[in-house]
């Protein structure tokens, strides 16, 4: 019986990994013709109930800033191909993800300009919820497929001020996601909890160069996206040492 079981598992792994590369690999030929990028960044913003309507407009606002911050605009059009493709998902529980920003090319200050107003324009849309860091990633992994523009490089941005409380494991959707080459960064809000940043070293980001960058209260948001997307778009390969040494 046990070895009838872990036949049964293997077969069923073998059955999801195949479902993974044939929709990947179908995706890639719908994309082979599409326009390159450096990056496709899938930008997230915690909408869950630790965080306040004041909290939701310093990210919103603290991010539309980073696009109009001149450094970001000439690190992307400085960029091998000049351009990378940005989208926006704001996320709560595991049943509440919804995509406020569908992917943008940005190549220069226009673009940026652009993206930056309709940040800071978005309303609130999602559910009040849970923490559900494993859903929005599951959510961005699947949100790459819909991208007309193929990139060098995937990456999920994930801010959050707490841990992963709703949905599966966050150690599961994180290893999906870096078997299909997707990196995942973090932006730990410390305002909840003060060690969240080593919890996101160890459970939440993975990939080549993957980093997580503290923002020591929502106030310090600002700052810290603007480094974070500093770091992303120029591809900044920082080993992957333990939280607090890179």
């Amino acid at each position: 019986m046990a070895m009838g079981m872990r036949r049964l598992g293997l077969g069923l792994g073998l059955a999801v990994a195949l479902s993974l590369a044939g929709s990947d690999g179908a995706q890639a030929e719908r994309r082979a013709g599409a326009a390159t990028v450096d990056l496709e960044l899938v930008l997230t913003i915690d909408c869950s109930y630790s965080v306040n309507e004041r909290e939701f407009r310093l990210q919103t606002g603290g991010l539309a800033k980073a696009f109009l911050d001149r450094e970001v605009i000439e690190a992307i059009e400085a960029s091998a191909k000049g351009a990378i493709a940005v989208s926006v998902i704001q996320w709560a529980s595991w049943e509440s993800q919804i995509l406020t920003l569908p992917w943008t090319i940005v190549a220069g200050a226009a673009q940026a300009t652009e993206v930056a107003a309709r940040i800071a324009a978005m309303p609130r849309l999602t559910q009040e919820g849970g923490t559900s860091i494993s859903a929005v990633i599951d959510r961005a992994c699947d949100y790459f497929q819909a991208n007309p523009a193929r990139g060098d490089r995937r990456v999920i941005d994930i801010s959050s001020d707490g841990r992963n409380n709703s949905g599966r494991d966050v150690r599961r959707a994180r290893d999906q996601a870096l078997a299909r080459g997707i990196t995942i960064n973090g932006l730990a809000i410390l305002s909840e909890a003060a060690t969240l940043g080593y919890y996101f070293d160890l459970y939440v980001v993975g990939g080549e160069g993957a980093f997580v960058e503290n923002a020591a209260s929502y106030d310090d948001y600002v700052h810290a996206i603007r480094r974070k997307l500093l770091r992303e778009i120029t591809g900044n390969k920082l080993s992957r040492a333990p939280f607090g040494r890179q």
